[in-house]
């Protein structure tokens, strides 16, 4: 473990900038990301669904923070986060009970299902926004409980959203959505955003800021930078595993900056224990 007083003293740094906890404000992001943002802020005036999309490590939680942010920006908006996707019906009511502030018996769905509707529709009269639920490794989800989750957010028979979701799933939940049983629900996504291997430039973009962020632009050569966007095939969290690693060797050899030669010394070191094993 990296000592956080080590990074400030000796790195100049405020945080470790490739662990997943940075603060929102130093997450790189993109016209792209900007764009599905914008969407999904004017997803909250209607209702309905949205949708995050992309291979593992790819960032579509670091999206899910990034909007969950502007979205608390805005005032008087409910914005909540279900954070046991796998959960069936039963325990799906009582976290949702937990999280809308809501009483629910998971014995009485039918009352928890109005409950929840109620305090929703309160909602919107108050402030005409929707409430929003944002669900993270929404493979994860049941079935029975995908459904449940489109029946609770339509009311005047089909005529009026009173809820707004966001998922973000891999390719797993997009061939979940495939199923006929899901086909109504796949049918109301209204925006999508789905998350492709980076380009190199994209890459070195996110380190860039990321070292620049946590207050020292100068942590990584020019070279160490474009050798981590090349060899991490496009994907962020790949990048950052890496360079989380080089930063924990520079640290353990008081070396205030990471250079090609740690570079290669870590990771030739490496693949000669993987091919020695």
């Amino acid at each position: 473990m990296i000592q956080p007083q080590k990074l400030k003293a000796f790195m100049g740094l405020k945080w470790d900038p490739f662990l997943p906890d940075v603060p929102v404000h130093a997450l790189h992001t993109d016209d792209l990301v900007s764009q599905f943002t914008w969407k999904v802020e004017q997803l909250v005036l209607d209702g309905g669904f949205a949708l995050i999309s992309g291979d593992p490590g790819t960032g579509k939680s670091v999206v899910l923070r990034q909007l969950s942010t502007s979205l608390a920006q805005v005032p008087e908006l409910c914005v909540r986060v279900l954070t046991r996707p796998q959960n069936r019906l039963r325990d799906f009511y009582r976290e949702m009970g937990n999280i809308f502030g809501v009483e629910i018996q998971p014995s009485n769905r039918y009352g928890g299902f109005h409950r929840l509707r109620e305090q929703w529709v309160s909602q919107i009269h108050n402030c005409m926004f929707r409430p929003v639920l944002l669900i993270d490794e929404s493979q994860e989800v049941p079935e029975e409980v995908l459904n449940e989750i489109r029946l609770l957010g339509s009311a005047d028979l089909d005529a009026r959203c009173i809820l707004a979701v966001v998922f973000a799933g891999d390719k797993r939940f997009l061939s979940q959505l495939k199923q006929p049983s899901l086909l109504p629900l796949e049918s109301r996504i209204r925006t999508r955003l789905h998350l492709d291997a980076r380009s190199p430039d994209s890459m070195r973009a996110i380190l860039t800021r990321a070292i620049t962020e946590a207050g020292n632009p100068e942590l990584l050569t020019q070279g160490v930078i474009r050798a981590l966007a090349e060899q991490s095939l496009g994907n962020p969290r790949a990048m950052m595993t890496m360079a989380h690693e080089l930063l924990s060797h520079a640290v353990m050899r008081e070396q205030q900056q990471v250079d090609e030669n740690l570079f290669f010394e870590v990771f030739r070191a490496g693949s000669r224990k993987k091919k020695g094993g």
